[in-house]
């Protein structure tokens, strides 16, 4: 695109992706040479974390600039209001062209509403009564078994979209149904049973590793790639500004990481996180009730969907896998850069890089994600690599950025940066000032959510939580418990040592929940959007 002083975007985002799983954060094996590029040219926030360490509620998040109290999808399985407004959609108000290439997940992608066990009816979504529209539009079963079932465009601002459901090699809608004109009996590639042999391997065993038959050529990450560059081919021959969104569902579990990728690296090469066998000191309830189901289950376990205890065996092999999926998500987002440098269009494009959350992937000897909000999962990479702030591409000027940031902040830093207003009701902030070095801080602490849609850690109820993240401390609480966590990030950065209950930190307990109050109140929605008949 050319002739416009508007800036193009470019938004990378993976799942389920450690924010020091990255080369350029200085990850000891780990090679991620073309995000690191961008990192070069540009800046990486070294303390960004997520509104909610869910997929779907953080999503939502970073598309509306809300936390998930304000735009109502706390949890996975529901629909992102039509009442709610994207940055998106606002960009494409504004004259841009937008386009979502891979993993959406704005809707509920299974056809089961969501629930809760002590429930006894099903949740009504109040969103679909008040807000009407198209809702259902991404669950997996409707794409596999009609051919003809399509998305209503735009879809939440997006006017094209070549949309992936699910994880691993098992997704579905527009990837599924390229993969089956690309080769006959596709279904016969997907999926653990179809899997090519490998070695006996205990995350397998577990369900959550398999060798994929997929070749490379046709794996999700490499389909995302594709339809990126055909949608930037066209966007270079038109004259508006453009939004693209690539969105890999890898790293995320379940691990099938394609070809070379598989073995590119091997569990014995791995170094397990420092906390893996860490003293812990006053472990809050989930934490030693999640070790005891292990050891009191060793040979008939089996994980669910949520946190669970590893093995220094399986801990290894998701972390052989996991670097094999970045591995492979890298090269792809190198594809996707030199598409877009051959275009003519880089230099007016903001390239940004984020995960919709962390994964534990061994720290405390624990895995995946859900009711715990170490830095493992809340904190995750955010790098902004802008033409108009890095300097000479012949000498770019890599910077860290250290102040606390938000995924609700990427809505607001687009829209500032294209010259746009914002919409009514978003809670984050533009890190543009950050960027320019007008400020070194813009907030003193991050809030950070939870709700739960599943009975865990034997308490009896779901897991509903608030987190009051600072510089210096973090300050977790549940709903309806007498316990909590507060760690002292400055002198224990691993967070082992829970001082909930130390008698020394007890002033400063009442300090950080009066701080926790005053953030929750600040964050409480003040400008709900009108109906559409208003």
């Amino acid at each position: 695109m050319g002739g416009s002083a508007q800036p193009n975007f470019l938004l990378f985002i993976t799942d389920q992706h450690r924010a020091d799983h990255l080369g350029c954060a200085g990850h000891a094996l780990l090679r991620t040479p073309h995000i690191d590029a961008l990192a070069a040219r540009g800046c990486r926030f070294t303390d960004f974390h997520v509104a909610t360490p869910i997929c779907q509620p953080n999503r939502a998040s970073l598309m509306t600039g809300r936390l998930p109290s304000a735009h109502g999808l706390q949890l996975n399985g529901r629909e992102l209001s039509h009442g709610e407004k994207t940055f998106v959609q606002t960009l494409r108000d504004a004259g841009y062209r937008t386009a979502l290439a891979g993993k959406s997940h704005l809707q509920n992608i299974t056809s089961v509403p969501p629930f809760w066990p002590q429930a006894t009816e099903r949740l009504v979504d109040e969103s679909k009564s008040l807000f009407p529209g198209r809702y259902g539009q991404e669950v997996a079963r409707h794409w596999d078994e009609d051919e003809a079932f399509e998305l209503d465009l735009p879809y939440y601002g997006f006017e094209q979209v070549a949309l992936t459901i699910g994880h691993a090699d098992q997704q579905s809608g527009h990837w599924r149904r390229w993969l089956r004109r690309q080769w006959p009996d596709a279904d016969g590639l997907i999926g653990p049973h179809n899997a090519l042999p490998s070695p006996d391997w205990a995350l397998t065993r577990l369900g959550q590793a398999w060798r994929t038959r997929v070749p490379e050529e046709l794996y999700p990450t490499n389909y995302i790639a594709r339809q990126s560059c055909e949608m930037l081919r066209g966007f270079a021959a038109g004259d508006r500004p453009f939004f693209l969104q690539c969105s890999f569902p890898d790293p995320h579990h379940p691990f099938t990481p394609p070809g070379r990728y598989w073995g590119m690296y091997r569990p014995s090469d791995v170094d397990l996180p420092s906390s893996f066998d860490a003293e812990l000191t006053d472990a809050p309830p989930p934490v030693r009730w999640l070790h005891a189901q292990r050891a009191n289950r060793p040979d008939h376990f089996k994980p669910g969907h949520g946190t669970f205890a590893v093995t220094h065996q399986e801990a290894r092999e998701a972390l052989a896998l996991n670097y094999g999926n970045i591995a492979c998500i890298d090269d792809a987002i190198g594809r996707v850069m030199a598409e877009l440098h051959r275009l003519g269009l880089a230099d007016n494009t903001v390239v940004m890089f984020t995960s919709d959350h962390g994964d534990l992937l061994g720290d405390r000897g624990l895995m995946f994600k859900g009711g715990l909000h170490y830095g493992g999962l809340t904190r995750v990479p955010f790098i902004w690599s802008d033409p108009a702030t890095s300097g000479s591409s012949a000498s770019p000027v890599p910077r860290e950025i250290s102040a606390l940031a938000q995924t609700i902040d990427i809505a607001a830093t687009v829209l500032a940066r294209a010259g746009v207003q914002p919409a009514h009701g978003m809670q984050g902030q533009s890190l543009l000032p950050l960027v320019t070095g007008q400020t070194d801080e813009l907030r003193s602490s991050v809030l950070i959510e939870e709700e739960g849609q599943r009975l865990d850690f034997g308490l009896g109820q779901r897991i509903r939580m608030r987190t009051l993240r600072t510089r210096d401390h973090r300050l977790s609480i549940y709903d309806g418990q007498p316990w909590g966590e507060l760690c002292d990030l400055r002198a224990d950065p691993l967070e082992l040592h829970n001082l909930w209950n130390d008698a020394a930190s007890q002033a400063l307990r009442s300090q950080l929940m009066a701080e926790l109050a005053y953030a929750m109140l600040r964050q409480t929605n003040t400008s709900p959007y009108p109906l559409a008949s208003a």
